[in-house]
């Protein structure tokens, strides 16, 4: 049984593919992608795993979930910063780090692309959200999510409430656009938000635009 296979088995996608055209993704990123990604993605669409594990997309429905929009190109600078100043270890090399995927907690799932042209070899790692450790998986993607959605190994950084319900996917669906608020209301410092949302849970970009959710959740927290 491949680790696809047993995937759906556990978790059935919502519908039968959408035929993602493979060439122009790898075009645009430079890079090959793993073969397992490429099936998965193209099975399961862009959603949510136990509704902790988003995984990026080429279709992803924001940015901060797309598969070829800035995202992983702002975590990697962030942990080459990081190594630099020494603020976190990083135990890989941030040029071979590419992000694949998030989670609610504010973790990162990471290719270890070395060797950088053989992508079926590629090793899975994950960061800590708001801490020092790390945590590799010696398979691909696709065989990570089967074994944590099993409960085969538990990786550090996760907590173990995922496993409360059934494995499931949840696809993404686009957030409706919204108003701006009247001119008349006070800006909001965005720094403060970023800070509730880490403390409680949420994941955050360190740059750009924050999550219509997670400025409603401060909002909901915040009100008089």
């Amino acid at each position: 049984m491949t680790d696809l296979v047993a995937l759906t088995r556990l978790c059935p996608p919502p519908g039968q593919g959408m035929g993602i055209r493979w060439s122009t993704i790898e075009a645009d990123l430079g890079m090959p992608l793993p073969r397992d990604y490429k099936q998965l993605a193209d099975r399961y669409g862009p959603g949510t795993f136990n509704d902790y594990i988003h995984l990026f997309h080429p279709h992803g429905v924001t940015e901060f979930v797309n598969l070829t929009g800035p995202v992983p190109g702002r975590i990697r600078a962030q942990l080459r910063k990081d190594r630099d100043q020494g603020t976190h270890p990083v135990p890989h090399d941030p040029e071979q780090l590419f992000a694949c995927g998030s989670t609610d907690n504010g973790e990162y799932l990471f290719w270890i692309t070395d060797p950088a042209t053989d992508p079926g070899r590629w090793r899975i790692a994950v960061n800590e959200a708001r801490g020092p450790r790390w945590f590799a998986h010696d398979g691909t993607l696709t065989a990570f999510l089967v074994q944590v959605l099993t409960g085969q190994f538990q990786v550090p950084q996760f907590p173990r409430s995922i496993l409360d319900a059934p494995a499931r996917f949840t696809p993404s669906r686009p957030t409706l656009w919204k108003p701006e608020p009247p001119s008349g209301i006070q800006p909001v410092d965005t720094a403060a938000i970023r800070a509730w949302a880490r403390a409680n849970g949420y994941a955050v970009p360190l740059r750009g635009r924050i999550p219509p959710e997670v400025r409603e959740a401060w909002e909901r927290a915040n009100r008089p």
